[in-house]
């Protein structure tokens, strides 16, 4: 047994080299509401995951920003709470999914079944 698994570096690295899920490449319409002020923003899914996606946007909100998602897809639509976990002004921004309602999750795990072929 090397190392201990626990043990904190010394820079954490970026939350790409800390995925627990695959991520793919998925392009799709969203639209984004801060749940906050209920503020609407249209962007563009680049990547998804069982755990979250990445939002094409060039003014991305705050990290820690409760969100609704509504994700249009072919003739799907995936809608969910989700929060920003990381930004970078003036290409978009990270969002982990929160609490996956019941009756979505069929829909975001088909498109990951396909995305995985």
């Amino acid at each position: 047994m090397g190392g201990s698994p626990g043990t904190p570096n010394q820079s954490s690295p970026p939350f790409r080299d800390k995925r627990e899920v695959p991520r793919y490449s998925f392009i799709a319409e969203v639209t984004v509401t801060d749940v906050a002020n209920d503020t609407r923003m249209s962007g563009r899914i680049s990547e998804i995951s069982r755990k979250g996606c990445y939002v094409d946007l060039l003014n991305p909100l705050p990290v820690g920003t409760s969100l609704q998602l509504k994700v249009s897809r072919d003739l799907g639509v995936f809608t969910t709470p989700g929060r920003v976990i990381y930004n970078q002004p003036g290409m978009g921004m990270g969002v982990a999914f929160v609490d996956i309602p019941a009756d979505q999750i069929k829909t975001l795990d088909a498109w990951l079944t396909e995305l995985n072929g």
